[in-house]
């Protein structure tokens, strides 16, 4: 049994624990039900509730979701259009996202999909100072993807 104050009450039953809470004017809270003996404590159930709920909101606001921002490609673009889509990525990288880049196969490059992963990979060089690749390029269907991510 702990007290109101955080203070060892010791083992007691509870009829006595019960009466205990009832002169402070309190709730008695099973803290640690599967313990032997289980435990309990003297406290007021209502500001015990706003207390967890108030932790876990700060829990949450301190948490960092990283985003996956993709990028698609073609597997015949121009060296100043690879140059754009690699200073996007650069930016989605330093902000702490994830970057999907995705090359689209449309038609007649389906029969050169593996001619066109260079394409990939020196995307990949090009960022390789200040990303990983964490996923390398792979055909799904019509289209060929690679992840990155910061290097840490």
């Amino acid at each position: 049994m702990i007290g109101l104050d955080g203070e060892q009450l010791g083992v007691m039953s509870i009829q006595d624990a019960r009466k205990v809470a009832e002169e402070a004017g309190v709730d008695l809270v099973k803290i640690a039900p599967n313990a032997k003996p289980p435990v309990c404590r003297v406290v007021d159930y209502g500001k015990y509730k706003y207390e967890q709920l108030r932790k876990a909101k700060e829990a949450r606001k301190k948490q960092k979701t990283v985003e996956i921002k993709e990028i698609r490609i073609s597997p015949n673009i121009d060296t100043n259009d690879l140059n754009t889509k690699i200073n996007a990525a650069r930016k989605f990288l330093e902000k702490g996202n994830r970057v999907k880049v995705t090359m689209r196969f449309r038609g007649r490059e389906m029969a050169h999909m593996g001619a066109s992963v260079h394409v990939l990979i020196d995307f990949a060089k090009e960022l390789e100072d200040c990303a990983v690749v964490e996923k390398q390029p792979k055909a799904e269907g019509r289209s060929m993807v690679m992840f990155l991510a910061e290097k840490k």
